[in-house]
């Protein structure tokens, strides 16, 4: 199956796209991303994934001559075009062309992928996962931008490690996995950090789903206190709600999925599930 991808303006084949080398995303990074995946065909909270897109721009001072509702148009244009069971979809926008190869000249690229969704094995949810911390965060944490070398970094260490994600910590602090947001339970109090992450739009339909049973706490969470937590997980849009049984070298807990997050889990089950059935 040959996927269809929006690149700057026209629909074309993936392996015919292409963007000028000249372009700062490609000689500077200078650039933002979003991504979600689609549940029966509809993209996960769209629009707030698009409104995100369009606050990480104005972070980084990039030009945005496009409206949320064009960007929103061209990504179900997008899919329309592909024939996947299910999809996962990043809109990408470029610093565009410079002629001195560091200033902007005010028109970007906007590109939007449409692959396969993958979702991870089964087991990872049966079983739970190991994620190591590293000492590292992200520049600039509330904007999805290109620069992804603390993220490579430290998920080449977390492979290595036999872990599937690594979550950055600060000042012994931890505050979010690479792609992902951390949630830590003790007892029936759901704790999860607020400052200094990236507000993740699974992360937000997690709280309001953990709202509805669990007393939930926004606030700074130490690695030594995540060591100890009853249960941990961590959320994305490709990862859902993914139970933690370690973390390092220390086993959480008993070592295996605890019912607090497996109701999480089910509850985000029934959420998705409900998107996917109002297509039909």
């Amino acid at each position: 199956m040959t996927n269809v991808f929006y690149v700057d303006g026209n629909f074309v084949a993936g392996d015919d796209a292409r963007i000028p080398i000249t372009d700062l995303a490609v000689v500077r990074g200078y650039g933002v991303f979003d991504f979600m995946r689609t549940y029966g065909g509809v993209p996960f909270h769209l629009a707030q994934h698009v409104a995100r897109l369009f606050r990480s721009a104005e972070l980084i001072a990039l030009d945005m001559p496009w409206t949320p509702d064009e960007v929103i148009g061209i990504v179900h244009e997008t899919l329309a075009r592909n024939d996947h069971a299910e999809s996962s979809v990043r809109i990408v926008v470029t610093g565009g062309d410079s002629t001195d190869l560091i200033t902007p000249l005010g028109r970007p690229r906007l590109i939007v992928l449409c692959l396969p969704a993958a979702p991870p094995p089964a087991e990872q949810y049966e079983r739970g996962v190991k994620v190591i911390t590293v000492d590292e965060h992200r520049y600039l944490p509330d904007a999805k931008t290109l620069n992804y070398i603390p993220a490579i970094r430290a998920l080449k260490r977390a492979k290595a490690a036999g872990a599937v994600e690594a979550i950055y910590t600060d000042n012994d602090r931890a505050l979010e996995g690479t792609t992902t947001n951390l949630f830590a339970f003790y007892g029936d109090t759901l704790v999860t950090p607020g400052a200094g992450i990236l507000p993740g739009i699974t992360r937000g339909v997690v709280i309001d789903l953990a709202r509805e049973h669990f007393t939930l706490a926004v606030r700074d969470l130490p690695v030594e206190q995540l060591y100890a937590a009853d249960e941990v997980f961590i959320t994305a849009s490709n990862k859902q709600v993914m139970p933690v049984v370690q973390i390092d070298d220390r086993v959480i807990a008993d070592g295996v999925p605890g019912p607090r997050t497996r109701r999480i889990m089910a509850a985000f089950a029934q959420y998705a599930s409900a998107l996917a059935i109002s297509r039909e």
